[in-house]
């Protein structure tokens, strides 16, 4: 039997500079969380499939690294962690009473096709603000994601804004069968402009509805889409989720931070359980979000504890890699020291060695090898 030493399809070692330079990457962006007081927290690497399942609206079954336990239960490789800290926030928290926020820091495991070729385990960093619906709350993570990729050493860099409700409540005007619904959000995802017009067609939509779908894709850019967003819809609901993107974006400009802001109603996210705003922050040298985030204010009523929360995760292996084909380099740790000595003198090299420790200095030991 041939033995294997590669690491399987997906994932990937990590080392000699690289590493370092993730952790001082993770450093960084911890301290944006804790200036803004979010608590830390662990949640296991795998839970029930419960946790996770098609009723929660998170990764498909089909993604998920499923095993069983000695008593037969599912068990699933986290794919997502805020079901996980959702969960765990209804256990230990009370976000009915106070506002919680936490943050947390870890492994996520997907199985997607060979075929994509992402990462099927992925470092992530993010924060949950759990029992605030308020659109101050929205702001603050918003605020948060660009504070966090400036930390990082990004300089250019979007963060692109949606409204779940927005596209939900033209879905539910149309009254649109399931698999329709499903084909529309696929199309106005891909940005297919034509497959839109067409299915609106098949499905002999008002002509108002049909024109707000089909403008739906290319509904993209800065705040000036709000206005034309606005003017697509008498929808009531549709017009109050403009009017809260409207909110967000003038306390942002309290921040400071509006320059990073665009929004895209053509944003349709895949993760059912998102309810209002979501968002997504790219900058170039990869074609993957660096950041995705969102209102879920449904999600904790599966837990037991209903309550309005919104967070965003940080791919940290997708930011590492768009730093590195940006050439941006965090700044380096202290320089390594190496005392070199010979077996008589290894007191004296011990000796020299702590007391440059204690100092803080990075010593590296190593004795002479004897010559043939």
């Amino acid at each position: 039997m041939q033995r294997i030493f590669h690491t399987p399809e997906g994932v990937r070692d990590i080392y000699n500079g690289e590493c370092s330079q993730k952790h001082r990457l993770q450093g960084d962006i911890r301290k944006v969380f804790l200036r803004y007081g979010y608590e830390e927290i662990e949640t296991p690497t795998f839970e029930y499939f419960e946790v996770f399942s098609r009723e929660v609206g998170t990764i498909p079954s089909k993604d998920l690294y499923k095993f069983f336990d000695r008593e037969g239960n599912t068990l699933v490789l986290r794919p997502d962690f805020t079901p996980s800290v959702s969960r765990a926030c209804a256990s230990y928290f009370s976000p009915d009473r106070e506002v919680v926020t936490l943050s947390y820091t870890g492994q996520a495991f997907v199985n997607s096709s060979s075929y994509q070729g992402r990462l099927k385990e992925t470092t992530q960093m993010g924060v949950e603000r759990i029992g605030d619906s308020s659109p101050e709350a929205d702001a603050e993570l918003l605020a948060m994601t660009v504070e966090c990729l400036l930390a990082a050493g990004l300089t250019e860099f979007q963060v692109s804004v949606g409204q779940v409700n927005y596209f939900k409540s033209l879905l539910k005007e149309a009254g649109l069968d399931e698999e329709s619904e499903e084909r529309l959000r696929s199309l106005i995802s891909q940005k297919n402009y034509f497959g839109v017009e067409d299915l609106t067609q098949e499905q002999k939509m008002d002509a108002a509805l049909s024109e707000a779908f089909q403008a739906l894709p290319h509904l993209f850019g800065s705040y000036e889409v709000l206005d034309k967003a606005r003017s697509l819809t008498k929808n009531p609901e549709a017009l109050k989720a403009v009017e809260r993107l409207e909110e967000i974006y003038e306390i942002l400009k309290i921040y400071g931070y509006e320059k990073y802001i665009s929004f895209d109603f053509g944003m349709v996210s895949k993760i059912q359980y998102y309810t209002g705003m979501i968002f997504q922050a790219y900058t170039y040298g990869t074609g993957e979000p660096l950041v995705k985030g969102g209102r879920y204010d449904e999600l904790l009523k599966h837990f037991g504890k209903p309550a309005a929360s919104i967070g965003f995760v940080i791919v940290v292996d997708s930011l590492l890699l768009a730093l590195s084909r940006q050439k941006i380099r965090l700044p380096e740790e202290e320089p390594l020291c190496t005392i070199t000595y010979a077996e008589e003198n290894r007191r004296e090299a011990v000796m020299k060695a702590q007391s440059l420790r204690k100092e803080g200095k990075r010593v590296a030991l190593r004795q002479k090898k004897e010559e043939c």
